[in-house]
């Protein structure tokens, strides 16, 4: 069976804006590689992308130039901005089998404000068809899975803040996060910056290891 190769691309643009983008780039021509490439592709010249539709197919090239020109009309708009906008898009297999890949791409973003913004989302695609698979193809029953996966993220922020359960979610119950994806020790739950809590409370992550969370687990 055929395994997917990769090979590290980066982009360095200091023209005006400062863009910096280090990415994997599946290698042939497979439905699986294609899915592969498309997806992170869209996914940086949206991130990079200041109109308000999504757009599909957008040269990542064209988007970088794009976003540099919005910073220079900025730039010439306010004058006394002394505020660089940043743009660092890093992203890597974090887990690779004949049946399931994942990719984590953490993009930050800095165009004004306190501060810029961090931002990880994972992406699963079916080892074969290069489908892009959600948390409900990944693991059965979400309903008995999300009370599974309670206690560990009790678990997780007692060892990160010493904060309870009851500081996060703004109130409302324990759910899931919108990226769950699978890493060489287990399956990984990841909730970004805002997701379930202040900024200052950050990223929660936590990983629960292959043994305990077989039972669920519909790929690996």
């Amino acid at each position: 069976e055929e395994v997917v190769t990769f090979t590290s691309v980066s982009k360095i643009h200091e023209e005006n804006a400062s863009i910096e983008i280090n990415i994997p780039v599946a290698q042939g021509e497979t439905v699986l590689s294609k899915s592969i490439n498309k997806t992170i592709n869209d996914h940086i010249a949206n991130m990079l992308n200041f109109s308000e539709e999504p757009v599909n197919n957008l040269d990542l090239d064209q988007a970088i130039e794009q976003f540099d020109q919005e910073y220079s009309s900025f730039k010439s708009d306010i004058a006394e901005s002394a505020l660089v906008w940043e743009a660092i898009f890093d992203s890597e297999v974090i887990y690779q089998s004949s049946e399931v890949i994942c990719i984590a791409l953490n993009g930050y973003m800095n165009t004004g404000g306190a501060h810029g913004n961090m931002n990880i989302t994972l992406y699963n695609f079916d080892g074969e068809t290069g489908e892009l698979l959600e948390p409900k193809d990944l693991v059965s029953d979400l309903d008995k899975f999300t009370e599974f996966v309670k206690p560990y993220f009790i678990q997780a922020i007692a060892q990160k803040d010493d904060e309870g359960i009851e500081e996060y979610f703004f109130g409302d119950p324990f759910h899931l996060p919108a990226n769950i994806g699978i890493n060489d020790d287990g399956l990984l739950i990841l909730y970004n910056v805002y997701e379930i809590g202040s900024y200052a409370q950050g990223i929660t992550e936590f990983t629960i290891p292959f043994e305990d969370v077989q039972a669920f687990l519909q790929y690996q």
